[in-house]
């Protein structure tokens, strides 16, 4: 009986903390790497893309579920390759070197992109 009663009490504070979540709140940590500062290095690649003069480009967000350890090194961005097989066009933000943990050595995550819509 006071399992549902807690579980309702507790619904609407659940319910604040993630409306309140942002990828502009997912900061990194000293044990992962946030979304924000993965979105700001595809943002900064598709500023250097979109200065090209050909294509415009609008960088989209990333998939909230990614969780990465910190990298160790520089972010890196480039798009990503076709080989991979995914039907629309995204950055692939790369970490070459991850912080010491037990999960993984090296990391990709794929930010999607839109080409801009030209002003009618």
């Amino acid at each position: 009986m006071l399992r549902p009663i807690f579980f309702i009490a507790t619904l609407p504070v659940c319910v604040a903390c993630l409306a309140a979540w942002s990828i502009d709140t997912d900061r990194s940590t000293p044990d992962k790497h946030g979304l924000f500062e993965i979105r700001e290095e595809a943002r900064r690649f598709i500023a250097q893309e979109n200065a090209k003069g050909r294509e415009q480009w609008d960088v989209l967000e990333p998939n909230a579920k990614v969780l990465v350890p910190r990298c160790a090194v520089p972010l890196l961005a480039q798009w990503t390759p076709k080989s991979l097989g995914r039907s629309k066009p995204s950055v692939m933000v790369m970490c070459e070197t991850a912080v010491p943990n037990a999960v993984m050595k090296r990391w990709d995550v794929h930010v999607p992109v839109e080409r801009r819509r030209r002003p009618e």
